[in-house]
């Protein structure tokens, strides 16, 4: 159920060899006695997965003996409608031409997302949904079943996995979240369960909505969201949600189920028209999203919810199931033995899953953080909700309804034919004519920490290459302040006029671009290889005394460095002026404080790395004092008219370090304290960090920092495409995008983006050298004459 579950990717390779590679049924590849060829398959769970894995298997080979094991009765399941994507429906139709035509024929089919909130109602079209009962659909796979000649047992309980096991050739275990399969095989699958903050009930309604509609209740216990969409001509599905301390605060842990449907009814009747709610014994439940870090045991293998979740806002579960089946049966078909194609199973979908989920992880968490954005502009609102989870992108969203993403970009601001990146974008008396930022790479390339060739040309090309800004690595503010022998500085007169060089450059050959410096301390993180050398390996030889609010070192076996003293801190502080009063000298017109990655600055503000008992360390307030005190001389020096950021890790990806909670509190400090816009990262602050990768996956963190601390801020982090640009400026996320790794491929990323979306305005200016070039060049032709004629045999 989503309103982006059209655009969860492509048709998959298991569909299409299915497609190719589906025999006549009286062959196979292997004989019977073979147990590469499993003849006895026992799934356990009957479900939409289970089910279709059976009928696959079976039609693929009428000589094997499936049993399939469930609980519940046949019309018993849980909710009500579902929602199958047009990829997984083509998978479908290449498989079981049988169960496609069955489905078509219930099929509900709309195109229309409604958001609702504070009255206004929003209409976003070209969206394309397909959905059926519940019900409907495992009548449709039981039939099949039935048909083909598997055996479903109703109303019975699973024998143990393990004795399964040893008398089938294959178990597939489609058991649900609550898998009991996975809990018996939890040492080897290694299942990590969250449960996350909303509280939801799944409920129907007796009349069919004309779209899928999202309407947002603000009531005086917080904010309640319905998500709606008809699954029949009479029914749809109402999905009721909030987060737990408003279900609490509203005193629906006290109704009953009949009180709960009754309430939910009364808050949404605009929506339902003063119609009832009805249940399928439904209960307030938290959703659990379900990773395992393998999905097989021997011939045991996990399939749909048993191996993973994804949160219903994008609407995933029974599409992944049912892609699973197409996956595991093709793979069964295509290795020569079980275990090889349990291998091959996994290794293909698990990509897949790990991508849907961490859109769905994005999903639910703007649910959950729903209030950030209730002031948003009504249709800014909208189309932040529609991209969420980065699935529906701008340009997706224009190719499906160009007059509701003219008007939203209308409403943010945007001069005609303007996409959203190519705003100007102003920060104290600078105004930065785009929204990209090149981001600070480290280029260990100086000597004597003075910038030479290389960094003009780096630095030089990307400043031409169109960004807004283009910002240096972490310049040092002292030599023991260096993390390599080949970083930057600006603790001498020396590097001062080297970095004139660069800003002169840019000035001159790049008219528009703003150049930014980016000052730091590389404290417990000194004194390393170069990065291709061994990243965050001690030197061998040459090595310099390190320093940080703690001593503790940064990796197992690293140097300790040493507690800094109060005199030791007033130097630093003093560095730190020093540099910034150079960097205003040798013309930088932006400059950024490091405090993030586990350099010095960030090694006071997180907890794991601050220990210290005195006035520096303890609770958040005291962790703030010394970056304050390094900002606050900082901003003494540096020119009023120029703005000042700060790069921050919002989040240590550890246990005990740095929340987003304590993020926003430190993103207000430093505004407080003179900081123009935040610049949010996140990790790199302690070894033993477990990122949640993906793209574009810091950005919630800035999105959160942007709304609830009331300051500018630069989003990075695996921001890689244009599309992705426009779309998180203009749902509000994000007031700037920082990208590195795509100005390294490209150091002419902007111009490019210009170009591929024909935009020639004033937020863009060509070299006069390059300006021949910005038109993609034209390549041979690669299309084939389409035949004339097509004739019957």
């Amino acid at each position: 159920m989503a309103a982006d579950v059209r655009n969860e990717g492509a048709r998959g390779p298991a569909d299409l060899r299915l497609r190719r590679g589906a025999r006549p049924a009286t062959t196979h590849p292997h004989s019977p006695d073979e147990t590469s060829h499993p003849l006895r398959v026992a799934i356990i769970g009957g479900g939409p997965g289970g089910l279709y894995a059976a009928a696959l298997l079976k039609r693929l080979d009428p000589t094997r003996e499936i049993t399939v094991w469930e609980r519940n009765a046949p019309d018993e399941t849980f909710g009500f409608g579902v929602v199958l994507s047009d990829e997984t429906l083509g998978g479908i139709e290449h498989a079981d031409l049988v169960v496609y035509e069955a489905l078509q024929k219930d099929f509900t089919r709309w195109d229309d997302i409604d958001i609702v909130h504070r009255g206004t109602r929003q209409t976003s079209g070209g969206h394309g949904f397909a959905a059926l009962g519940r019900k409907r659909l495992l009548e449709i796979l039981h039939t099949r079943c039935r048909d083909l000649g598997v055996d479903i047992r109703f109303r019975v309980e699973a024998p143990d996995p393990g004795r399964l096991a040893e008398s089938y050739d294959l178990v597939i275990a489609a058991d649900g979240v609550h898998s009991t399969t996975r809990e018996t095989y939890a040492h080897v699958f290694h299942p990590r369960v969250a449960t996350h903050r909303c509280r939801y009930i799944w409920l129907a309604a007796d009349f069919a909505f004309d779209a899928f509609r999202f309407e947002i209740a603000e009531t005086e216990h917080g904010v309640m969201q319905l998500h709606g969409y008809p699954y029949a001509a009479d029914a749809s599905t109402v999905i009721v949600e909030m987060r737990e301390e408003v279900w609490r605060a509203a005193g629906f842990e006290e109704l009953d189920e009949a009180e709960s449907i009754e309430r939910c009814a009364k808050i949404f009747a605009d929506a339902l028209g003063s119609r009832p709610l009805r249940s399928n014994k439904s209960t307030w439940t938290t959703f659990r999203t379900v990773v395992n870090d393998r999905w097989s045991h021997g011939n045991v293998v996990l399939l749909g919810d048993a191996a993973h979740t994804a949160h219903f806002s994008i609407g995933s579960g029974t599409k992944l199931a049912v892609e699973d089946a197409l996956a595991l049966a093709a793979c069964l078909e295509e290795q020569p033995d079980v275990p090889q194609a349990l291998a091959a199973y996994e290794e293909e979908r698990k990509p897949v899953v790990a991508s849907t989920q961490r859109a769905a992880r994005a999903s639910l968490e703007w649910f959950e953080n729903l209030r950030l954005h209730l002031d948003q502009p009504p249709r800014q609102f909208a189309f932040n909700l529609l991209t969420r989870s980065r699935r529906v992108t701008h340009d997706n969203l224009r190719l499906r309804d160009a007059r509701f993403t003219e008007a939203v970009e209308g409403e943010f601001g945007c001069p005609p034919g303007t996409p959203p990146m190519f705003t100007p974008f102003r920060l104290r008396g600078l105004t930065l004519r785009n929204r990209v930022v090149v981001s600070p790479m480290d280029m260990y390339s100086a000597v004597d920490g003075v910038p030479g060739d290389f960094h003009l040309v780096h630095l030089g090309a990307r400043a031409l290459g169109g960004a807004g800004l283009v910002m240096t690595e972490m310049v040092c503010v002292s030599e023991e302040g260096r993390i390599t022998p080949g970083c930057t500085g600006l603790y001498t007169g020396r590097q001062a006029d080297a970095w004139k060089r660069i800003t002169d450059f840019v000035h001159t050959q790049a008219p528009g671009t703003a150049i930014g410096v980016q000052l730091g301390h590389s404290g417990r993180k000194g004194s390393t290889k170069l990065m291709w050398e061994g990243m965050d390996e001690p030197l061998p030889d040459g090595n310099w005394p390190l320093v940080a609010a703690s001593p503790l070192p940064y990796k197992p076996g690293g140097q300790t460095p040493r507690q800094l003293s109060r005199a030791q801190l007033t130097d630093i502080r003093e560095q730190f002026s020093a540099a910034a009063w150079r960097a205003a000298r040798a013309g930088f017109d932006l400059l950024e404080l490091h405090c993030a990655h586990g350099y010095l600055l960030s090694g006071f503000l997180s907890p794991l790395t601050n220990q210290r008992t005195d006035a520096y360390g303890g609770s958040l307030e005291k962790r703030l004092r010394f970056p304050l005190e390094v900002l606050d001389a900082v901003r003494g020096v540096w020119p009023d008219e120029k703005p000042l950021t700060v790069r921050i890790s919002a989040t240590d990806w550890a246990e005990g370090g740095t929340t987003a909670e304590d993020a926003v509190e430190i993103a207000r400090a430093f505004a407080a304290h003179g900081a123009d816009a935040i610049d949010v990262s996140t990790g790199q602050v302690v070894s033993e960090e477990r990122p949640e990768f993906g793209r574009s996956y810091q950005t919630p963190f800035a999105d959160r920092i942007r709304h609830e601390a009331g300051v500018p801020v630069i989003a990075v982090g695996a921001i890689s495409s244009w599309d992705d640009v426009n779309s998180l400026i203009l749902a509000g996320r994000t007031d700037l995008c920082a990208l590195a790794r795509p100005h390294l491929y490209d150091p002419h990323w902007t111009l490019h983006a210009a170009a591929e979306q024909g935009y020639e305005g004033p937020g863009i200016t060509w070299p006069a050298p390059y300006r021949a070039g910005s038109r993609r060049p034209q390549t041979g032709r690669t299309d084939a004459p389409k035949p004339r004629l097509t004739l019957g045999s």
